[in-house]
C-alpha cells in the first residue's frame, strides 16, 4: 500500500495544490463508490497520474485484504461457537 502511503504524505504537505485536490477526490469517490471524472486525471502532470494509478490499484488490492479480513473473522467466530460446543454444529455451519 506504497502508493496510499505517498498519496497521504502528499495531501499533507500541500493540502492547496490542484494536482492534491484531484487526487483527494479520486480517493473520495473510491471511498464512496461515486463517480469520478476521468479527465481530470489527465490534466495531472506525469508523475502525480502515475500517483493516482497507482492509488486505484492499491485501492483494489486493499478491497481483497479487506474482504479476506473479514471472512477470517467469520470463520474464527465459527470455530469458536465450534469449540465451545464440540457435539453440536451451528446453523451456518450446517448449511454450508
Amino acid at each position: 500500500m506504497q502508493a496510499l502511503k505517498k498519496a497521504r504524505k502528499l495531501i499533507e504537505k500541500k493540502p492547496a495544490k490542484q494536482s492534491v485536490l484531484t487526487l483527494s477526490k479520486l480517493i473520495l469517490a473510491l471511498e464512496s463508490e461515486t463517480p469520478f471524472n476521468l479527465s481530470e486525471l489527465y490534466q495531472l502532470d506525469y508523475d502525480d497520474f502515475e500517483l493516482a494509478l497507482e492509488v486505484i490499484k492499491d485501492w483494489r488490492l486493499d478491497r481483497y485484504y479487506s474482504t479476506k479480513a473479514v471472512l477470517l473473522g467469520l470463520s474464527m467466530q465459527v470455530e469458536e461457537v465450534a469449540s465451545a460446543e464440540p457435539n453440536t454444529e451451528t446453523p451456518a455451519v450446517a448449511a454450508a
